[in-house]
């Protein structure tokens, strides 16, 4: 069975996760299908705490492949995020065609 979970890389005391595509079978850290995105807890200033490439992630949820569950809350966080950055997207743009008009 193919399950989407989190692999552990990074240094010791400061973790890293790469989000994959592996056969449950294999270990943890070990072999692996598809990389779909990664996770990085102490992401500091400019760093980018989460990218998951969602297309992909719909693909294997469609194959059958299961979701952990911290993988689940990830992809509602990416979701929720672009969200947002969509809405503030939006409310610039309405902003700026107020200031072109008035």
């Amino acid at each position: 069975m193919v399950k989407i979970r989190l692999a552990r890389a990074g240094a010791t005391k400061r973790p890293f996760y790469h989000v994959v595509a592996t056969e449950s079978r294999n270990a943890r850290d070990g072999r692996f299908i598809e990389r779909l995105g990664f996770y990085n807890p102490n992401a500091r200033g400019g760093e980018q705490p989460l990218k998951l490439d969602a297309e992909r992630l719909a693909y294997w949820r469609a194959q059958g492949a299961q979701v952990s569950e911290r993988v689940e809350f990830l992809a509602g966080q990416a979701t929720a995020a672009t969200a947002a950055t969509a809405a503030t997207a939006a409310t610039a743009a309405t902003a700026d065609k107020a200031a072109v008009a008035g």
